[in-house]
């Protein structure tokens, strides 16, 4: 299997942090797409994945799955021993709800802020993102403005067990993960979390698959790209 990601991105970060979990490091090539550059909007990549948009795990047999959830759904399967994505219906209707709200909640709108808010990515993957639409900065604040709303809900419900689906961790938990990170990283969360998140999110960084996987930080090139 390939896997086309940009290291310390949210979204590789989730697929990464899965990977660890099922021990499937060995049996993965990765190949790196310059996001900055925008290769995730030409013809070679979008012949993978027409959203334009990262990561597509490709199989053995050519089939290439994108979308966070599928590719995780696909991993945690392959060995008939599901971890991440619950095992009875009840246990995955959880998960896949918390999950999606994980994403609808903060990770999306931390996203807009990014892309919308802030010079995000840069000039070569500003016309995928309607630079001249008027508004388009408001827009972010708005967006940075609803993530940080949303975070009330995850701390409440984190004050009622200790996963956000349950009593273990799941995809839900690796998204909510990725979403603080990436919020604390480009705004507009702040650094220090509330209670019940920060006592979670310790709990978390501490599991292997967290703490362990491969690829956890920018590029130096590209933080230097971003950043000039």
């Amino acid at each position: 299997m390939k896997l086309y990601d940009r290291q310390g991105t949210p979204n590789a970060a989730r697929i990464r942090i899965v990977i660890a979990e099922k021990g499937l490091e060995g049996t993965i090539d990765y190949a790196t797409v310059d996001l900055i550059a925008a290769e995730q909007k030409q013809p070679a990549f979008l012949a993978m994945n027409p959203i334009g948009k990262t990561p597509v795990l490709q199989l053995d047999d050519g089939l290439c799955l994108s979308e966070c959830l599928a590719i995780t759904e696909y991993l945690d399967n392959l060995d008939g021993r599901p971890v991440l994505t619950g095992i009875s219906p009840r246990e995955k209707a959880l998960i896949h709800m918390t999950h999606r709200r994980a994403e609808i909640m903060l990770l999306d709108p931390i996203d807009d802020f990014f892309h919308y808010g802030t010079p995000g990515l840069g000039p070569a993957l500003a016309p995928w993102r309607k630079p001249d639409w008027p508004g388009r900065g408001e827009w972010g604040s708005r967006r940075g403005a609803e993530a940080l709303a949303g975070m009330t809900w995850f701390e409440d419900e984190l004050g009622e067990r200790p996963f956000l689906a349950g009593e273990r961790y799941s995809l839900a938990d690796i998204t909510l993960l990725a979403a603080i990170d990436f919020g604390r990283g480009v705004g507009p969360l702040a650094a220090e979390l509330p209670r019940n998140l920060a006592a979670w999110y310790e709990r978390m960084s501490a599991l292997p698959a967290v703490r362990d996987r491969s690829g956890r930080d920018l590029l130096p090139e590209d933080i230097a790209r971003m950043s000039g």
